[in-house]
């Protein structure tokens, strides 16, 4: 299962993970640097989604997100906790459950990370049916952030153990 790429981007399916995490890893180095990543252990934890939300509210808090001082502040914040809701759920509903979250924000970019053992990539529905439940996760992903995709894990030195489903959302003016 491939992921759809914004019409016209021109890339592969492939060529979009390895440019999105190339960058990414420019953005993480960054957030690393000011101090701004966390990572939140979800091995064998218990109500999943409501504790990565609240981790990530909790970070949002700590870089000044949150309080939000405006309309456009607060839904910046929102659209980040429903995509982290969306990341977790899709990966307790179809990737064996995740392992972890990492959020990192470098100033202009949020980087949302959802790691699992499971090979198989996410992909919003196509057509996408609004009316019908289910099914709307990677496309609430897809239209909430600037970018999204998927990088190969490594486990014990062994390819193709697991994957991270990342997303990035640009951060509040």
């Amino acid at each position: 299962m491939g992921a759809d790429l914004p019409a016209g981007s021109g890339l592969s399916v492939g060529e979009a993970a390895g440019e999105g995490a190339a960058a990414g890893n420019v953005a993480l180095a960054a957030a690393e640097a000011a101090g701004q990543v966390r990572t939140l252990a979800l091995n064998d934890a218990s109500g999943i989604v409501p504790l990565a939300r609240d981790f990530t509210r909790q970070a949002l808090y700590d870089w000044g997100w949150l309080p939000a001082s405006t309309a456009d502040r607060r839904a910046a914040a929102e659209d980040v906790l429903l995509v982290v809701s969306e990341l977790v759920t899709n990966a307790c509903l179809h990737a064996e459950g995740p392992e972890s979250l990492r959020v990192a924000c470098d100033g202009k970019v949020l980087r949302l990370e959802v790691t699992d053992r499971s090979g198989g990539e996410p992909a919003p529905r196509t057509p996408h049916r609004a009316g019908r439940p289910g099914g709307h996760g990677m496309f609430i992903v897809q239209r909430l952030c600037l970018d999204w995709g998927v990088a190969r894990t490594e486990e014990d030195g062994r390819e193709g153990s697991g994957k991270a489903v990342w997303a990035e959302l640009a951060a509040p003016a």
